[in-house]
């Protein structure tokens, strides 16, 4: 490269910046950023927008909605275990806070999005601008400030040179395992388009190295001793395990002591289903197997995982009065959780040297044998549920296992809010580490088509299921325009069930009957509720219309027998295809003496709700502080 200084734009000057970033692990070295999503506005029109027009090179997307482009982002760096992602760009005001819920579901997914956002004019005198947000008390204030919270680095370049000091560190957290999340750089609009000399240097091909840093070795020797001294112990495998491709680590280290597996939502496919240690979900969605282990063991050993309340059944799962925890973790803040012993690294390195220095330890042949007997009994259970023929309407259990069992195994299956993904996180057989892809971190509404796109474009050989229910659906289906324009084929499984099943579901477990979630008139201003059964007007919504009108090819069904014929037919079509049926809105899959508090009122006029207070007082006595 010429060592010339360089006159560009600030905004020529990102995208030249980015094209040069790459990220090494394990000795593969590949680019962090496959391109750019965006949508322009006069806030970036003439600055990211003109950059990317002149560099061809650094792969732009058209996106329909803000939101969705940095889902997609986000979703296509989860597929890619985190080593590469792509930015996003907006014009300002509602456009970049649009942006917003995706940031904060990338950053509490712990997952690497770039963020390029418009913003106000640096220089000030035309204020206010278009969708200037007016403070005050400042005049150093934008809508761009409200990505604060929801960034794990924000910045506002209000000068050109600016970027030779933010952009590096922009990188350095966008490749750390241990902080990584959304990244925000505020882009006045009129710096975008200012011009700056600057270093040739600061263009060169840079490598951020990607380390499996290793834990002290006391930490790890005071952990194994934890593990001989144990009776019960319970390996809880979460996300990490996956991003730091130690899948094979862990079975191996699986087979070598005997403990059991519980997988939370980022961790399910850490495990094959069908291993015999596998005990598949573990807490409020979690199977008999995993829950009934997790409840007496005495020491949980969790890897990679932030031990959400879905993990913990909100401090219930684990009953043990004298349990104890080892949380092996990248980031010190989440191995630090329980009061545990903190093994502070990389999930591959640490499994493989705790292996080596627990040497020829096995666990108890009589707790071997009853992880392996609740596997089988569950995976029975499992079957039973698939094996159901609801009429008229079919049950979401067998609808799910039907997807499972007709869709190829390298396949992945995309899903984040509503009642699939705890149906899905205890119904479904992972065959494979990207088998399952859940966004349950912030369980966004609208993220699953959009997370489907960034999937597939991450893994373009696979097939990718889209499970997505009529209340997400609704929320956010606009990228299917976009699959449709880089010709990015999904199968979207759309489930009609008339409105919200899943808070109508946990609206009857509190005793109010599903109040205001079902698709239905209001009657004389009364919201109808479950308690009505079909005795209410539906709302008049065409969802299969609404797909084909989008573009898909379109795919309505009557019935099991014809949804399964449908999924066959689905992977033979040309283009984005939409199996569309209505399913039963009743009809769950039960809780397996998992729990989430979620509390009900302490004072009421129905009857309903006072005896799911009593119910829900009584599993609030079982919580714990794990001292």
């Amino acid at each position: 490269m010429c060592n010339e200084p360089v006159r560009l734009t600030m905004a020529q000057a990102v995208i030249r910046f980015l094209e040069q970033q790459y990220v090494q692990r394990d000795g593969v070295e590949q680019p962090f950023f496959a391109g750019c999503f965006g949508i322009f506005g006069h806030g970036n029109i003439g600055g990211v927008a003109q950059a990317l027009q002149q560099t061809p090179t650094f792969r732009y997307y058209q996106a329909r909605n803000e939101q969705a482009m940095v889902h997609a982002a986000a979703a296509y760096a989860k597929t890619k275990n985190r080593l590469q992602t792509l930015a996003c760009t907006s014009s300002i005001g509602p456009g970049a806070t649009n942006m917003i819920t995706g940031a904060a579901a990338a950053t509490i997914n712990r997952l690497p999005v770039l963020l390029l956002p418009g913003d106000i004019f640096a220089r000030r005198n035309v204020a206010p601008v278009l969708q200037q947000l007016e403070s005050a008390q400042s005049q150093d204030i934008s809508v761009t400030d409200c990505f604060k919270p929801v960034s794990r680095y924000w910045d506002r370049i209000s000068r050109p040179e600016q970027l030779l000091m933010s952009l590096p560190q922009a990188m350095r957290v966008l490749t750390s395992p241990a902080e990584t999340g959304a990244v925000t750089l505020g882009l006045p609009q009129d710096v975008q388009a200012e011009a700056f000399t600057y270093p040739a240097a600061f263009f060169r091909r840079r490598v951020w190295p990607i380390a499996r840093n290793r834990p002290d070795r006391a930490a790890l020797a005071q952990a194994a001793a934890l593990i001989r001294a144990s009776q019960r112990p319970l390996i809880i495998a979460g996300g990490g395990v996956i991003y730091a491709e130690a899948t094979e680590a862990l079975r191996a280290f699986v087979e070598a002591t005997g403990i059991p597996v519980g997988e939370t939502m980022a961790g399910k496919g850490c495990l094959r289903y069908d291993h015999p240690l596998s005990l598949g979900a573990v807490g409020a969605t979690g199977t008999l197997a995993a829950n009934r282990i997790a409840r007496d063991a005495d020491l949980v050993i969790g890897v990679g995982t932030r031990y959400s309340d879905f993990t913990t059944a909100s401090k219930t799962a684990f009953q043990h009065p004298d349990v104890r925890f080892i949380n092996l973790n990248v980031a010190e803040f989440d191995a630090a959780k329980h009061h545990g012993l903190a093994l502070v690294g990389d999930a591959r390195a640490t499994l493989e040297e705790l292996g080596e220095i627990l040497g020829g330890y096995r666990v108890a042949d009589d707790y071997r044998a009853l992880a392996q007997r609740l596997h089988a009994e569950w995976d029975a259970e499992v079957q039973r549920i698939y094996d159901i023929r609801l009429t008229p309407l079919a049950s979401q259990g067998e609808l799910i296992g039907a997807v499972n069992e007709l869709s190829d195994p390298s396949a992945i299956m995309v899903c984040a809010a509503g009642s699939l993904p705890g149906d899905l996180h205890t119904l479904w057989r992972a065959r494979s580490p990207k088998n399952y892809h859940l966004e349950y971190g912030y369980s966004t509404m609208g993220y699953e088509i959009a997370g489907g796109l960034g999937v597939k474009m991450a893994a373009p050989e696979r097939d990718v299921y889209v499970l997505v229910g009529d209340g997400s659906y609704l929320m956010m289906h606009t990228e299917i325009v976009t699959s449709i324009q880089e010709g990015i084929k999904l199968i979207i499984v759309l489930l009609d069930n008339d409105g919200y099943k899943s808070i109508g579901s946990l609206s009857r477990s509190m005793g109010q009957a599903g109040f205001g979630t079902r698709y239905v008139y209001p009657e004389q201003g009364r919201w109808p509720t479950d308690a009505d059964g079909a005795n209410v007007r539906a709302l008049p919504i065409d969802l299969a219309a609404n797909a084909r009108s989008l573009g898909a090819y379109v795919i309505a069904c009557e019935g099991y027998d014809d949804f399964s014929r449908a999924l066959r037919d689905a992977r033979i079509t040309d283009r984005t295809t939409v199996v569309y049926i209505r399913n039963d809105r009743l009809h769950g899959v039960g809780g397996y003496e998992g729990w989430w508090d979620v509390p009900v009122a302490e004072v009421s006029e129905s009857a309903s709700v006072r005896e799911k207070r009593a119910e829900w007082e009584q599993m609030r006595a079982k919580e714990r502080d794990y001292l």
